[in-house]
């Protein structure tokens, strides 16, 4: 599969170390990180109609990845 956009470290390059940090200490970012991995891989497989889905479902997807990637940037910035 070809690269999948909105991986946290493109969204975030400044906090890759920080990132890579808090995922070996933090068990909340940690399960937040891959929960946002899972909800981005979906939107991805629904966008290249690997698995496509209706805009329903897909509206519902990308509010999830948003709010999971707010709460990350919040953990980042504090």
């Amino acid at each position: 599969m070809s690269n999948t956009p909105h991986e946290l470290n493109e969204e975030f390059p400044e906090f890759a170390s920080k990132m890579t940090a808090l995922k070996t200490s933090n068990a909340h970012f940690a399960k937040l990180a891959e929960k946002y991995h899972e909800v981005n891989r979906a939107v991805h497989r629904a966008e290249t109609h690997v698995e496509p889905m209706d805009d329903l479902a897909m509206d519902r997807l990308r509010k999830q990845r948003m709010k999971l990637k707010d709460e990350i940037y919040a953990m980042l910035q504090a």
